[in-house]
């Protein structure tokens, strides 16, 4: 098992080639025959990416037409939303206003929002150990023969070298002194190298749209206060089930 940035990086990254493989997971392949993008390998996995890649252009990935689709959407969805609402919202007021439905554009102007987005990703992360990834050959890394190969993204996400409070929520992991949005290029949430997942695009537009939309014109709050919320999962295995609340959306 691969952990820690700098390892995962150096393999998914820089010898990318030798770790495009998927793990064999019996139950997933009898369920899809070995089809499917997130589990096939070899000549198959790159006719079902390109497809992928070229029906998510097609449908409007990364287009305005998408982008509007998406603020359509977000008129329509009810969610519940994490601590720091009050602040995001004042920032969404001064940048944006309750007139108009916010873009991708705004998203640089809108700092503070844009680090809790990334912080829950970070945090909050559903599924830690991603699908495995898996040596296709044998391998030749830091010194060692590798036959087989499962990075671990999750102590990336939690790694006390890259991240100042690792196990608290904390939006400051994405902002600089000066109050701006600074990059962590151990933010992985979609993974890394040739198997990243090739909806990131489309995830990171709609996350930011709904999020910006409900908060433009709702404010929430949880039937039994804030200080019930527990953000520790429910169960956590290979997947985490956050726990449910009865979160209550009020028109601003």
């Amino acid at each position: 098992v691969l952990v820690g940035y700098d390892a995962v990086k150096e393999a998914m990254v820089d010898q990318a080639d030798d770790f495009t493989g998927r793990g064999q997971l019996p139950f997933v392949i009898r369920v899809t025959k070995g089809y499917g993008l997130g589990i096939s390998n070899g000549e198959r996995w790159h006719q079902l990416r390109r497809f992928t890649l070229a029906t998510l252009r097609d449908f409007g990935m990364g287009r305005k037409g998408m982008e509007e689709w998406i603020q359509e959407e977000s008129k329509h969805l009810r969610a519940r939303i994490a601590e720091f609402k009050e602040k995001m919202q004042h920032e969404i007021d001064v940048v944006i206003g309750k007139n108009r439905c916010p873009n991708m554009e705004d998203r640089k102007s809108l700092p503070f929002t844009d680090a809790v987005i990334h912080e829950v990703q970070r945090f909050l992360d559903i599924v830690p150990f991603s699908v495995p990834h898996h040596a296709l050959h044998d391998i030749s890394f830091r010194g060692y023969t590798i036959p087989k190969v499962l990075s671990n993204p999750y102590f990336i996400l939690i790694g006390e070298k890259e991240w100042a409070t690792p196990w608290s929520f904390n939006p400051q992991h994405f902002l600089d002194q000066n109050g701006n949005f600074k990059k962590n290029p151990a933010f992985l949430p979609f993974s890394a190298g040739k198997r990243s997942c090739v909806g990131e695009s489309l995830a990171r537009m709609e996350l930011f749209i709904f999020l910006v939309s409900l908060l433009q014109h709702f404010t929430f709050s949880c039937t039994e206060g804030p200080d019930s919320i527990n953000l520790i999962p429910e169960y956590s295995s290979f997947a985490n089930l956050p726990r449910r609340y009865q979160i209550i959306a009020t028109p601003r």
